[in-house]
């Protein structure tokens, strides 16, 4: 049997660096109230795909629509009010 060895050294280096940092997790923190409305949004559409949309549908279609409107809303006041700018 015989061994393959790698002949070079790796593309990536492993570093330090790789984790996200305390202000980039308070970042995603902050945005999850986004996500979370663009991820229901984006589950009331898929749910549609394969089948014509029913009034059941177009309401949750809307309301996710909505969710998602208000989270960026409050997103955007709340970035706004921190660096002090006018909303």
């Amino acid at each position: 049997m015989e061994f393959i060895a790698a002949l070079q050294n790796r593309v990536t280096p492993w570093s330090d660096g790789l984790e996200p940092t305390d202000a980039e997790l308070d970042a995603i923190e902050a945005e999850m109230p986004l996500i979370l409305a663009e991820v229901d949004l984006l589950d009331a559409l898929i749910s549609q795909l394969d089948r014509p949309v029913s009034e059941f549908d177009a309401r949750r279609i809307r309301r996710a629509r909505n969710r998602v409107l208000a989270a960026r809303r409050d997103l955007t006041n709340r970035t706004a009010a921190v660096s002090g700018d006018a909303a």
